[in-house]
């Protein structure tokens, strides 16, 4: 004879299993986020849309992504401790009316806008360039895209350099410091 028993206001913890579809899809729709919200826990689908969480039957799910309604779902009481679903998210999409952005209310006033600007049309001269200026301003410019590669690179090396041990110190190097004293006694010669 089997007896089991429960607390009171225990629910029982199913493991919750699924994917989710689009409406057109054939594969999951990755990044979708499962939570229980009263609970504060959750999960995302990976990328072919699979996920898989711990509930409690009575839990209500929420199932959320950018670009599609949320749908939500209620554990069912499940004799097994397991349960498989597939979740269908419908496109929310929105249409906004047409905007025409135009800073004047007609085209003619526009066209005698363009006429009436006094635009000068000169070569630009290159002896105002004051040579400490330039100095600073190089000095100051943030690294670009071939300076951030080769930052980024010294960096990698230098760690597969010291992957399999610390980097040596040269002032434990006993070879350094006999080196190093032959050159204070060749100096004070």
């Amino acid at each position: 004879m089997q007896y089991t028993a429960s607390g009171q206001g225990a629910r029982k913890v199913i493991q919750l299993s699924g994917i989710i579809l689009g409406e057109d899809s054939i594969s999951g729709i990755p990044g979708v986020h499962v939570y229980v919200p009263k609970a504060g826990r959750g999960t995302t689908s990976n990328r072919v849309g699979y996920f898989t969480m711990p509930v409690l039957v009575g839990d209500e799910l929420v199932v959320s992504a950018v670009g599609y309604e949320k749908q939500f779902f209620r554990v069912p009481d499940f004799d097994k401790d397991n349960m498989t679903i597939v979740i269908e998210l419908v496109s929310d999409t929105t249409f906004l009316e047409t905007v025409e952005i135009m800073p004047f209310p007609t085209e003619e006033i526009f066209k005698e806008a363009i006429l009436a600007l006094n635009i000068p049309i000169e070569e630009h001269s290159y002896d105002n360039l004051n040579e400490d200026l330039l100095a600073l301003m190089l000095q100051t410019v943030p690294m670009d895209g071939a300076a951030n590669h080769r930052y980024y690179m010294d960096n990698w090396v230098r760690y597969q350099q010291d992957r399999y041990g610390p980097r040596p110190n040269p002032l434990t190097n006993p070879f350094n410091w006999a080196t190093f004293f032959r050159s204070l006694r060749s100096n004070k010669k």
